[in-house]
């Protein structure tokens, strides 16, 4: 008995041994792991990097040093962000705000290049939180005990808690490597979120939002972590506001007219060896002003005004398409899309109403002044407070860190003059609003039916009041039909 008993305590302690051993390991392992990430080179810089590598005409966009050139247009928030990549601004975290394709995301990338992806983690948000974990451990490096045989050891299984949880304990191993890392260097690590807009704006995107902002915070107070949220919609500047103690804002917009004129002549004199005329880049910035993402597109073509106008009649559809409004004759089944869809014809007739009011729209300097209305009035002239967030999300309005309410650029621009300049569109107007309100007038309305009022019949209704006297009494009973008509 003594001997078996020597046996099985032997074999249970080699196995405790051993399964502490490996736990240890792991843990040791996973933090070697993810340091690893944070070292020279990303993924996502390679993925850039293939992007880059030849120009539209098949020229190679390599400088003569061998290295990959540089953006085609340096906008003066660079200077800023590549600060805050390199980890020389430190005891904040930054949100980044602006239209789609202001080219926020292109000056992360370029401030990554010039580091060479070394401290910083960069991955893209989604709505799903199972997805946003798997591309936050990605980025990171870390498997969230995924790949543990802990489980062999009668060790509980790392996975029973939902996407938020993991999430949480991904942070708690930054941090860790975070304070390792200071030490080693000196500065803190980047971890950049980009596209936030897409998270939802419901219970489960909210507390992911505010699950990152209270690591931010902390992050930043203890110069660990530097946390860069990049995002289109002002919906989640709204949401982090509330916390924020540490949070700057960055505002990108559009290209001033000078700028984007440059970025326009440079580009197509480097890979078509052609010098554009100032007639052709000034009617080009007319038509889609200094949207980065246009002017990209026009620069890559061989007839830039062509494109233009493909890309004015594109943001008109898109606009039409989404909020057309069905006049008169509409059927009441498609009540709440025409609420959502007049509303947002009356804000693009209000913007374009108040451009005729003001007295400069145009800089030489600055190039377009898209008319702006406040949020707060914004939502009192749709006399609703629900859908401007919608309309910022789907890019036919824009709402800027200022609370300003405008296009949501230069071609939207153009197509809410055009379709508020079409013959009838007041009335048209006028007539679905009237409408709406005779369909909510008849929801509001109950119609009561009295049957089976024959031989003198009669209803008696009494209004009672709450002290129990008698207000009022109705009575309903058959009126004698008059005849008329003759010999009846």
């Amino acid at each position: 008995m003594f001997e078996s008993a020597m046996t099985t305590l032997a074999s249970i302690s080699i196995l405790g041994l051993v399964g502490y051993s490996y736990t240890v390991y792991y843990k040791t392992l996973i933090l070697k792991k993810m340091e690893h990430a944070f070292d020279p080179g990303d993924p996502v810089l390679e993925l850039a990097a293939k992007g880059k590598s030849s120009s539209p005409t098949g020229l190679p966009e390599d400088d003569e040093s061998g290295r990959l050139r540089e953006h085609w247009i340096q906008r003066g928030e660079q200077d800023k962000i590549d600060a805050i990549v390199r980890g020389d601004d430190v005891g904040h975290y930054h949100l980044l705000i602006g239209e789609k394709g202001t080219g926020k995301s292109s000056m992360l990338l370029d401030a990554m290049f010039k580091v060479d992806g070394e401290g910083c983690a960069m991955f893209e948000a989604h709505s799903d939180l199972e997805i946003f974990r798997v591309r936050l451990g990605k980025a990171l490096d870390f498997e969230y005990h995924e790949d543990n045989i802990g489980a062999l050891f009668s060790i509980r299984g790392p996975r029973e808690g939902g996407a938020l949880l993991d999430i949480e304990r991904a942070f708690n191993k930054l941090e860790k490597v975070a304070i390792k890392r200071r030490e080693a260097k000196g500065r803190p690590i980047i971890m950049i979120i980009n596209s936030v807009h897409l998270l939802r704006n419901d219970d489960d995107g909210k507390d992911l939002l505010e699950l990152i902002q209270q690591r931010a915070e902390q992050w930043a107070a203890s110069n660990l972590c530097t946390v860069v949220l990049n995002s289109d919609d002002y919906w989640v500047y709204e949401r982090l506001k509330n916390l924020a103690t540490r949070m700057q804002v960055t505002r990108v917009g559009d290209l001033g007219k000078m700028k984007a004129l440059f970025a326009l002549q440079n580009y197509r004199l480097k890979y078509y060896g052609e010098i554009p005329s100032p007639e052709i880049l000034e009617k080009v910035y007319d038509k889609v002003g200094g949207r980065l993402n246009f002017l990209n597109r026009v620069a890559k073509a061989k007839d830039m005004l062509a494109v233009c106008d493909e890309i004015n009649r594109t943001e008109k559809t898109w606009f039409l398409n989404q909020c057309w409004i069905l006049g008169a004759e509409m059927d009441d089944d498609v009540m709440d899309q025409q609420k959502y869809a007049s509303a947002a014809m009356v804000l693009a007739k209000a913007l374009v109403d108040k451009e005729k009011e003001m007295e400069k729209t145009y800089d030489l300097e600055r190039g377009h002044m898209l008319p702006e209305i406040p949020l707060h009035e914004a939502r009192q002239v749709m006399t609703r407070a629900d859908f401007i967030q919608s309309y910022d999300h789907i890019n036919v309005f824009t709402i800027d860190s200022n609370a300003m309410v405008r296009a949501d650029s230069v071609p939207m621009m153009n197509a809410f003059r055009e379709v508020c300049a079409q013959e009838g569109f007041d009335e048209h107007l006028e007539k679905t609003l009237d409408r709406i309100g005779d369909i909510e007038s008849l929801g509001r309305t109950r119609e009561l039916t009295i049957k089976d009022l024959w031989n003198n019949g009669k209803y008696n209704i009494s209004s009672w009041l709450p002290i129990g006297a008698l207000e009022r009494e109705i009575t309903f009973k058959v009126e004698k039909k008059e005849d008329n008509e003759k010999g009846k």
